[in-house]
């Protein structure tokens, strides 16, 4: 039996693929323009397939870019960052949760109004701090100050605070304690939410610019948006099919991320509006 979309299904329909194209023609053009010839891309008029389909500008990027070795740095700077971010924002949020304090309802109000601040208003002291503590051009100076997300805690907060009780007061009874119940009940309970904070944090840190270009000068410690900005600005000059070819290897990653984890990042979103987030 054909199924029939009603007038306001049809607009919403073509409203997404509409806006799918949009958001999906920079990346088709970013990919056939790698793919092109070097002489071609600045032809005119513009084409979007060159007269061959050549690999030569993947070739010398991965030759000559230094990618490898910031795509190594990325990767361990922003599993780190993802970890600790989730762990601590966790804990965090489950002590307001769970726990009553002096200072409890001041100490919740200046995280929310951390959510509030730009974080560009917090680069100056945030780098002289860097530069006090002697961690400049080193991994430390970009992942520590990434790990404070009040955004996630205030998240997280209000996902615990819908967590029924009852299950951690049997646990309880049974002896554990508070640690060990938030590791063994908690925690598994909150694997959609986790899941989704996870990867959005992974996909900000990845990519992140401003704050790793501050902190990182050494080749060696550079992040891969950093060192592609690099890349566009000195070693390849106007070679665009191999600009382009190092947008769409930098792009991997993520794309590689969401293909494999998107059922928990719709069930997380899905999960936290459930719970009234």
């Amino acid at each position: 039996m054909t199924k029939r979309f009603s007038f306001s299904q049809l607009v919403l329909l073509v409203v997404a693929l509409a806006l799918a194209v949009v958001w999906l023609a920079p990346i088709a053009w970013a990919i056939a323009t790698s793919l092109k010839p070097e002489t071609e891309t600045t032809k005119v008029p513009l084409q979007w397939f060159g007269s061959e389909i050549t690999l030569d500008s993947y070739r010398l990027v991965l030759d000559t870019g230094g990618i490898v070795k910031w795509a190594i740095n990325s990767t361990v700077t922003t599993v780190i960052v993802t970890f600790l971010t989730v762990l601590f924002s966790a804990m965090a949020a489950y002590g307001f949760a769970r726990t009553q304090f002096r200072g409890q309802r001041a100490l919740l109000a200046l995280i929310l109004a951390g959510i509030m601040v730009p974080p560009h208003v917090l680069i100056a002291p945030l780098f002289a701090e860097m530069v006090a503590l002697g961690l400049v051009d080193t991994w430390w100076a970009i992942i520590l100050p990434q790990v404070a997300a009040p955004l996630i805690v205030y998240v997280l907060f209000k996902f615990f605070q819908d967590v029924p009780p009852e299950l951690e007061q049997a646990a309880f009874v049974d002896g554990a304690g508070r640690w060990r119940v938030f590791f063994t009940i908690v925690l598994p309970l909150s694997r959609p939410v986790l899941a989704a904070v996870s990867i959005f944090t992974f996909i900000t840190t990845w990519n992140n610019f401003l704050w790793p270009f501050l902190v990182s000068t050494d080749p060696n410690t550079m992040t891969l948006p950093v060192g592609l900005a690099n890349v566009v600005q000195g070693t390849f000059g106007l070679r665009y099919a191999q600009i382009m070819a190092s947008v769409v290897l930098a792009g991997l990653p993520l794309l590689v991320v969401f293909v494999l984890f998107q059922r928990q990042i719709v069930r997380g979103v899905a999960h936290t509006g459930l719970a009234g987030q």
